[in-house]
């Protein structure tokens, strides 16, 4: 703070009216404070009477729901696949607003009838009671890993009722964690996971493990061996496979899994000092399901 001068002192010797004193302190004067106000108001309301243009949204495909200038349908079957199996695919509300989301590519490979998308977090029987008399139903399965999990493979040869429906969550693994166990619909068919050493090829997004599939990978894998099929999960994956050759094409990067930049210590992060997280990335480190 820089020292002031006395008024009235021999450096001084005129008495300075109160508006002066004020302006030599650096404070605005009131008539010039009122002028400044009025013109910034002015500007202002200059500034809120400029047209708002809409932000331009690329078209999109009515089919891949992609931009129509990198429209996947050209990999897409010619017609619908054929299956006996309904698909209900139960997605968090985040996942809409991803542009590199892989349900509408799933959704565009297969019968409308066959394949149903509900959005949302919360389910119950008052909200959604076609949901609720699905998940009754003896014939349906929930795709989600777990202790408690069946394997696929090995449940429908030992299943007295051969499964018409199956579940799958889409959502980050959070998100479908958070959907698993907070919606008492979902634990009612028989939990069932997929037994692969497979690795995702969705390689634009980080996935926690190397075995971690994206939506479409496990709807892919899960229908085959329902409908015993191999063809499906290789025509469902065609648009997948050339979703992520088109991004690394134009600037995108292979994105590796957590657990293996953890365990090749190029985890570019600091460790968390939460220790429920903390725990979580030990798990990952030692290849342990989470």
């Amino acid at each position: 703070m820089e020292p002031q001068t006395p008024a009235g002192t021999a450096g001084d010797p005129v008495a300075r009216p109160p508006e002066d004193e004020g302006r030599r302190e650096g404070r605005t004067a009131p008539a010039e404070a009122s002028l400044g106000a009025a013109t910034d108001g002015a500007c202002a309301d200059a500034l809120w009477e400029l047209p708002v243009e809409p932000a331009q949204r690329r078209p999109q495909c009515s089919r891949c729901s992609r931009p129509q200038e990198v429209c996947l349908c050209p990999f897409l079957p010619l017609h619908p696949l054929h299956i006996s199996t309904h698909l209900y695919i139960i997605q968090h509300p985040a996942e809409e607003s991803k542009v590199l989301r892989t349900v509408p590519l799933l959704a565009a490979c297969l019968p409308q009838d066959k394949c149903k998308v509900k959005t949302g977090r919360r389910f119950s029987e008052e909200r959604d009671p076609e949901l609720s008399n699905v998940c009754r139903k003896s014939d349906t399965l929930i795709l989600y890993p777990g202790a408690e999990a069946a394997n696929l493979e090995e449940f429908i040869l030992d299943s007295p009722t051969y499964p018409s429906t199956i579940i799958i969550i889409d959502g980050t693994w959070s998100q479908a964690k958070d959907i698993f166990y907070k919606n008492s619909l979902f634990r009612l068919p028989k939990q069932v996971q997929l037994k692969t050493s497979i690795s995702s090829q969705y390689v634009i997004r980080t996935q926690p493990t190397n075995r971690c599939l994206s939506t479409l990978e496990c709807a892919a894998a899960a229908l085959s061996i329902l409908e015993k099929n191999n063809y499906i999960q290789e025509t469902l994956l065609r648009p997948l496979q050339a979703l992520c050759s088109f991004q690394l094409q134009h600037g995108a990067q292979i994105r590796l899994s957590k657990e293996h930049l953890l365990k090749n210590g190029l985890y570019p992060k600091p460790m968390p000092k939460n220790k429920r997280k903390l725990r979580k990335m030990e798990l990952l480190m030692n290849s342990v399901k989470i």
